[in-house]
């Protein structure tokens, strides 16, 4: 017998629904209370399901709710759904797949699907082979809805689909799919097309036996009327680039002649999936050679792409010249993620060698979705990276016509056609700067808000050159404009200012220190203007103000003219609130410029650093305690004030000694190094570093607990908190001296362990290496006998970082353990050598202890096999030896 409803629960349910759509905010508890009444009779499920198939004179949007409420109950508590009433829903699904209205439709869909995420597609083996036996239904509601399912089935459950665990349905559901390819209706091409496509990227098996079909089916496709249609086709070939690009090679110039149509689809969401095409082949190896031919067609379409469409232009509000007294949406702030501090040493070639990702065309986020704009931005991006120069000529006489356009919006996209190919055409660009960015600098007072926002953007991609410049040519100009575009009135222009102007003051750093005074007038003025959102820029640009110019800072003017808004900020912010990450990071760079400078200020910044670590660790060990009751805490708030602990140990050196002593820092960083979460270990490990060198007599009495969990932390799994804690262990061993002996077992076998694996970072290796060095200075007798296993990569990754500190007590080290063990440096002697030779002045006694090793190897090899040794010298460590060390 079917289940029946009872007429007044039914008219109950009914009415319930109904109030649900009430907008009255009394009403809708009334009606949460309500469900959840219900939820306790087990067959209320029955009545929602009953009201979502069977109830076809009711309203759509009622019936839809149902559904919904349904699926949510699914979600919650699927598993205590007695089977009598599961298998009603799940028969009442199938039979009803097929409803005249696309709503009802899409709702059962969604049901199905969520049931059989539930692990319900193993229980319910009939699902498949019923929906794609409707497939074949003379009804096209049936074929619809079912192929809808379908789809949604295919999105959530991709890998199962394709895995031994249901006898590999694939097998007779790709074949169904490409069938209906052919069908009449563009809806059902296009979710065919959508189905297949969920199984390109993981290589279905049952995809790739048919591969060749699926590829033909869609060149038969490619000029489909349906938009749909052809956006699902674009998205087929463009993942099918990444994944079978064997098969796409033979017919490789007609899908790039079809490309090149698609990008300009008048569609825009089919342009956008098409000009996706040309981002992932630039990354293919045979780009080159494949598209070559092509760049005079594709280069000038990508150029059509970069300009604002109107639609942007609207949402933009690009109309709107001045809004800087319109407070912002909280909705507006992007969440901001806090990166953890790491310890890097500094290379020869400047500092460090990595470059930032950079964010293409980071003038219009408020549209934070991927667009045309943004696409056709990236791929030239990444295509003037593959043909660099050769880009040139098929560019600049487009670029001349753009650049002095009277229609702003045309204008706008040559600044940003010049920003995007910046990287890669720079030496090409050469020539033309001189010329160029004197008209950029001008195009920084466009009457144009956009046009002003872009050309902030498309500088900063300058900056390297500007810097390379005499200051009067181009930096001074570009500054003072840059400035003054800080104080515009229009959000996003101070928004692009302050971006650009951070980038620029990390390429220029101490050129800078002759207009400090008037930078910070600007910078500290903006302050009392800026909106919510564009303070939070701020703040970065004022750490990166001090990280570029450091220790200059550090003058009585300067900090009256920066400290007092900052602190008067700091006072204003609650504990809870998360505009003290950018502030607290802020402060850190401030505090480490200023050094003695910032002593004033360090005691309540301090105290509530603290404090802030403090109130974390409370809050999380209630909630692992009881975590129905308590809420998980924002552990940013630690890692930050971490940090900024950090900053101030380096910043005030010694003087920071009465801080720790008043204060229980040491015992919250015996719990922040046993957190669960990386990123508050890393920080804690610098901190502890930092503390170390500053005030070494506090940490002392903490080292027989501390070093157990530094060596449990050398896992290279955690590449950042692996190189903190090395180079923490590092930095104490060189204050322990010879009483770090008790701890060496517990480090070094894994220190020797990193150093020799394949694919460490070099930042790691280099703090490894170091970290070896200091251990075997202090405890020899310990170290040395491990030197033939770590000495060859030692001196390798040694070899580029400039002379310092760090660098003298690492080699002060691997000379005492060779007079220990001289045998354990003989197969790789040749290593040391070129190690040797990579100091531009080591200190007097460091080298002689080079000297004497140098001489005492020669001497015991003997003049003749030191002549054969030798030979094997590249001739500039050749030249050097024997100019330093006379051998």
């Amino acid at each position: 017998m079917d289940w029946q409803p009872d007429e007044q629960g039914l008219q109950q349910v009914l009415q319930l629904l109904k109030d649900s759509q009430s907008p009255d905010t009394v009403t809708q508890r009334t009606v949460q209370q309500k469900l959840e009444q219900l939820n306790q009779f087990p067959d209320f499920n029955n009545y929602l399901i009953f009201v979502l198939t069977r109830l076809k004179t009711e309203d759509e949007p009622t019936r839809s709710l149902s559904g919904l409420i349904l699926k949510n109950n699914v979600k919650a508590h699927y598993q205590n759904f007695p089977p009598a009433v599961s298998d009603f829903i799940k028969q009442e699904c199938l039979n009803n797949i097929g409803d005249p209205s696309p709503l009802i439709r899409a709702t059962i869909g969604i049901l199905i699907t969520t049931i059989s995420s539930k692990g319900e597609l193993q229980t319910w083996p009939e699902l498949l082979p019923q929906l794609c036996n409707l497939l074949n239904s003379e009804d096209y509601s049936t074929c619809e809805g079912s192929f809808g399912a379908l789809q949604k089935i295919c999105e959530d459950s991709s890998e199962l689909l394709d895995s031994d665990a249901l006898n590999r349905p694939l097998n007779f559901m790709i074949p169904k799919f490409l069938q209906f390819f052919k069908h009449c209706s563009p809806k059902i091409r296009s979710h065919a097309i959508a189905c297949v496509n969920q199984f390109i990227i993981g290589r279905a098996q049952a995809l790739m036996e048919n591969i060749d079909t699926f590829i033909e089916s869609l060149f038969v496709l490619a000029a489909d009327e349906d938009s749909e249609v052809r956006k699902n086709v674009c998205r087929a070939l463009v993942m099918l680039l990444e994944v079978r690009i064997d098969r796409l090679i033979p017919h490789m110039h007609n899908l790039i002649q079809y490309m090149l149509q698609r990008t300009q689809d008048p569609d825009d969401s089919v342009a956008l999936e098409a000009c996706e095409f040309w981002l992932t082949i630039a990354e293919q190896p045979i780009c080159k050679e494949v598209l070559s031919v092509h760049l005079m067609q594709l280069i000038p379409i990508l150029v059509k792409g970069m300009k604002y469409s109107e639609i942007d232009i609207i949402i933009l509000k690009g109309d709107v010249e001045e809004d800087e007294m319109v407070p912002d949406s909280e909705h507006d702030i992007k969440p901001r993620f806090h990166k953890s501090r790491t310890v890097t040493l500094q290379h020869g070639g400047g500092e460090g060698e990595e470059g930032e990702d950079y964010d293409d065309d980071d003038d219009d986020d408020s549209l934070c979705d991927w667009n045309l704009r943004k696409c056709s931005a990236a791929a030239l991006d990444v295509l003037a990276n593959v043909f660099g120069d050769d880009l040139l000529p098929h560019l600049l006489p487009l670029l001349k016509g753009l650049l002095f356009h009277p229609d702003w919006v045309v204008k706008e996209s040559g600044i940003l056609v010049l920003g995007a190919i910046a990287e890669g055409c720079m030496q090409g660009m050469l020539p033309y700067l001189p010329e160029l960015i004197p008209h950029l600098i001008q195009c920084l007072s466009d009457k144009k808000a956009l046009v002003r926002s872009i050309a902030c953007w498309t500088l900063s991609r300058y900056a390297h050159w500007v810097v390379s410049q005499p200051p009067d040519s181009y930096l001074k100009p570009l500054m003072t404009e840059l400035l003054k575009r800080i104080l515009d009135r229009n959000k996003r222009v101070q928004e692009a200012a302050c971006s650009a102007f951070a980038t620029l003051e990390e390429e220029a750093c101490t050129e800078l220190v002759p207009y400090l005074s008037f930078i910070l007038d600007t910078l500290v003025f903006a302050f009392g203007k800026y909106q919510h959102k564009n303070l939070l820029i701020l703040y970065d640009a004022i750490g990166t103000l001090a990280d570029s110019v450091g220790h200059h800072l550090n003058q009585p003017e300067y900090i009256q003219k920066l400290m007092p808004p900052l602190i008067a900020k700091w006072n204003e912010l609650k504990d809870e609130d998360k505009d003290l990450f950018p502030l607290l990071e802020c402060l850190s760079s401030v505090a480490t410029a200023l050094q003695s400078g910032f002593l004033p200020y360090c005691e309540p910044v301090y105290q509530r650093c603290v404090t802030l670590v403090q109130k974390t660790l409370a809050q999380a060990m209630m909630y692992n305690q009881h975590p129905d009751q308590y809420e998980a805490p924002d552990k940013d708030f630690m890692i930050v004030a971490l940090d900024l602990l950090s900053g101030l140990a380096e910043g005030l050196g010694t003087q920071v000694d009465q801080l720790v002593a008043r204060s229980n820092i040491m015992t919250l960083l015996f719990q922040c190094m046993q957190d669960t979460m990386p990123e508050v270990r890393q920080s804690s490990f610098a901190l502890l570093g930092d503390l170390t060198k500053a005030c070494f007599p506090h940490v002392k009495p903490c080292i027989a607990e501390f070093m157990p969990i530094l060596g449990l932390n050398l896992n290279p799994e955690f590449i950042s908190v692996c190189n903190n804690a090395t180079w923490a262990i590092g930095e104490i061993a060189m204050q322990m001296g010879a009483e770090m002996q008790p701890y060496v077992g517990i480090v070094l076998p894994q220190l020797v362990e990193i150093i020799n694996r394949p694919n460490t970072p070099k930042t790691l290796l280099e703090n490894t290496a170091i970290t070896i060095g200091r251990l075997g200075f202090v405890c020899p007798q310990e170290v040395a006998p491990q030197l033939q296993r770590f000495i060859r990569p030692w001196c390798t990754s040694l070899r580029n970082i400039r002379d310092n500190e760090e660098k003298d007590s690492a080699f002060r080290g691997i000379c005492v353990m060779i007079q220990v063990n001289p045998a354990g440096v003989v197969q790789d002697f040749i290593f040391f050598c070129d190690a040797v030779a990579s100091w531009v002045n080591p200190k007097d006694d460091l080298r002689d202890m080079f000297y004497k090793i140098l001489h005492s190897f020669k001497d015991q090899v003997g003049e003749e096999n030191w002549q054969k040794f030798s030979e094997q010298f590249p001739p500039v460590l050749k030249e050097r030896l024997s100019a330093c060390y006379g051998v």
